[in-house]
């Protein structure tokens, strides 16, 4: 007998659609992902992505350790480690630590797949489905994106110019407990934050370790720009105060080269356990090769020098984009100072939405990454991040030309018909223009 209806399977574009785990509901590819088609074009000035600037490393320096690394201990190179990563490496790692303070010893690291995998295997040890993690106001979209993926309710806590507002977290940590709900961690980027650009200060670090400790809630520091600032020495680690309530994560990825990917993790020694089983489940062990390569660079080179040279060369460019940013952008639009890292936080006129903006700066050669993508709720409509890391301080400057010309076009489609979204807000304080 015939049937006019249709196979559903074959309308469908998924057919394993029904058989997937709930949790790949929250597994969606971010607007970052999203932009690198584009934005890696060359008409294209790209202030949307955050690669390191690797022009200046000594590749000559690189290419013989690599040669002499395959040469003399290829076959154990080449061959499984240790799930907690190589000795040596952790014991470098304890050194690169110290220069914020953190005392640690090579028992307490575990090596992992850049940072990001970090962010996976805490929140994997910790997190049931509907456990809340606070996050500031933005938040970085990769960790987003892994709180999302473990089904994990994301709590925005407000920044200004000095990092999270500490009244504002507290205020949060009641309403949640109050609702009867489970906090795991507070997860910060407390220097040179992505998105923001902004540094939690002294005086707030003190304040928001307080606040954890009498709520006995861990702390989740996320570090990658902590050796990247432009005036002074390094800050000290949230950790480097606090040992037993502070899980905190490095890389190498920004202070090296990300294609290697070594990041670390450093936690109390029972999560450390916890976190060697989880990383052994996910991965076996972390490359053996790039940290044999990352601790024969350390040994070999003048690795902290490398890094003055990247401050300098990211001052430069950071620079530039603040420079045009002055000069160029319309009034009432107002941005981020950052001290150190990669990033500026951009927050448009009233009335402009930057994600509804982006296909008329593409078009315009220019890209950004909309601020809706650093918020788990679909708020930041009216920012954005540029990012100033790769860009030579020319092409940074022709950006800003191109981005400043598509606003000043949106104020006055606006002026003539109105905003497409009235009332529309990034719904959040973003930081402000200055920073301490």
């Amino acid at each position: 007998m015939s049937t006019d209806v249709p196979d559903v399977r074959q309308t469908r574009l998924d057919n394993y659609v029904d058989r997937y785990a709930a949790r790949t509901k929250g597994m969606t590819a971010s607007e970052i992902r999203a932009l690198f088609s584009v934005a890696s074009r060359p008409e294209v000035v790209s202030l949307a992505g955050g690669m390191p600037n690797i022009a200046g490393l000594p590749l000559d320096v690189v290419g013989s350790a690599l040669r002499d690394l395959v040469i003399d201990n290829g076959a154990v190179a080449m061959q499984y480690g240790s799930g907690q990563g190589d000795p040596g490496l952790r014991d470098q790692i304890c050194d690169v630590m110290r220069l914020e303070g953190i005392e640690a010893h090579p028992d307490d690291v575990c090596v992992t797949v850049g940072s990001q995998q970090a962010v996976d295997l805490v929140t994997r040890v910790f997190c049931d489905p509907g456990d809340v993690v606070i996050c500031e106001a933005p938040s970085y979209v990769g960790a987003l994106g892994v709180f999302r993926a473990y089904q994990c309710e994301v709590v925005h806590v407000a920044m200004d110019d000095n990092g999270v507002v500490p009244e504002a977290l507290e205020q949060a940590i009641a309403t949640v407990r109050a609702a009867g709900k489970k906090i795991k961690f507070f997860y910060t980027i407390p220097n040179f934050h992505n998105p923001a650009g902004v540094s939690l200060s002294d005086e707030r670090r003190a304040r928001v370790l307080e606040i954890c400790q009498r709520a006995n809630l861990l702390i989740l520091e996320d570090n990658p720009y902590g050796l990247l600032g432009f005036d002074g020495e390094p800050q000290r680690a949230l950790r480097a105060e606090d040992r037993e309530g502070v899980i905190y994560l490095g890389s190498f990825s920004k202070t090296f080269a990300p294609g290697f990917r070594v990041g670390w993790v450093v936690a109390p020694h029972a999560v450390r356990e916890k976190l060697v089983l989880a990383q052994e489940s996910a991965t076996l062990c972390p490359p053996v090769f790039s940290q044999l390569a990352i601790s024969s660079y350390l040994a070999r080179h003048d690795w902290l020098g490398q890094v003055k040279q990247f401050r300098e060369m990211y001052r430069e460019r950071r620079d530039a984009l603040l420079a045009a940013l002055t000069e160029k952008m319309p009034a009432a639009t107002t941005w981020t100072k950052p001290g150190g890292g990669f990033y500026v936080w951009l927050t448009l006129p009233e009335g402009l939405d930057a994600k509804a903006m982006l296909p008329r700066a593409v078009t315009a050669r220019v890209a950004y990454v909309p601020g809706t993508a650093f918020f788990a709720d679909g708020f930041g409509s009216q920012c954005m991040r540029l990012s100033y890391c790769h860009p030579t301080p020319e092409r940074i400057t022709e950006g800003v030309s191109r981005l400043a010309a598509v606003i000043n076009e949106e104020l006055e489609l606006r002026q003539t018909f109105g905003p497409l979204q009235p009332g529309a807000s990034h719904g959040y304080e973003a930081p402000g223009p200055e920073l301490s």
